[in-house]
C-alpha cells in the first residue's frame, strides 16, 4: 500500500508559482521528483521497447501474434505443442490461431505434424529456418540488453527486479472501470 494519492489533482491556478502535482499527489518535493524521474525513465524504456518490437516485426514481415507464436515454440523446441495450447496462450479464437498458423506454415516458419497417438490432433513445430531467423534478428538486441545489465551488483539487480515486480503488480491490479448499472 502506498501513501501516494492516486486521484488526479488540479493545481490552483490563482497561486503564482504553484507546483503542479500532475497525477502523483502532494508528496514532499524530493520524493515526488525521484518518483517522477523513475516513472519517466520507465516510460522512455517502454517506448523504446515498443519501437524495437515494431522494427523486429517489420524486418521479419510478421505481426505481433506470429512473433509470439515463434517465441513460445522456441522456448523449448523439443516440446510437442498443440494448436489449442497456442490459442490459450494468445487469448484468441481457434479460427484466429488457425489463420496465424497457416501464415507461419506458408512462410516456412512452422510445420504441422500428425500426433502419432491421436490421428485427430497435430503438433506445431518451429522450423530450423525460423530458429535461425529469430536468432539472427534478435541476437544482437539480446546481447546489447545483457551488456546493459551484466555488471550490475547483486544489490542493484535485486532492487531492479523488486521494482519491476512491484510495477507489474501495480499494473496487473488495475481493473477496467465500468459504469454502474441501475437495477430496475
Amino acid at each position: 500500500m502506498t501513501d501516494v494519492e492516486t486521484t488526479p489533482r488540479v493545481p490552483p491556478t490563482s497561486q503564482p508559482g504553484a507546483d503542479v502535482t500532475y497525477w502523483y499527489g502532494d508528496e514532499p518535493q524530493d520524493r515526488r521528483h525521484r518518483s517522477k524521474a523513475v516513472l519517466e525513465a520507465l516510460r522512455i524504456y517502454r517506448a523504446a521497447e515498443v519501437a524495437m518490437r515494431r522494427r523486429t516485426r517489420d524486418s521479419m514481415s510478421m505481426g505481433e501474434n506470429e512473433l509470439l507464436v515463434l517465441r513460445y515454440l522456441l522456448r523449448d523446441s523439443s516440446r510437442q505443442v498443440r494448436p489449442g495450447e497456442l490459442t490459450k496462450y494468445l487469448g484468441l479464437s481457434t479460427a484466429s490461431t488457425t489463420a496465424i498458423l497457416d501464415r507461419l506454415e506458408r512462410s516456412g516458419h512452422i510445420t504441422r505434424a500428425a500426433n502419432p497417438d491421436d490421428r485427430r490432433s497435430i503438433f506445431i513445430q518451429v522450423t530450423p529456418r525460423a530458429d535461425a531467423e529469430v536468432r539472427r534478428t534478435l541476437g544482437n538486441m539480446h546481447d546489447r540488453m545483457l551488456a546493459a545489465v551484466i555488471d550490475m551488483t547483486p544489490e542493484e539487480s535485486a532492487a531492479v527486479v523488486a521494482f519491476l515486480q512491484r510495477m507489474s503488480d501495480a499494473v496487473d491490479g488495475v481493473a477496467v472501470e465500468t459504469p454502474a448499472v441501475d437495477s430496475p
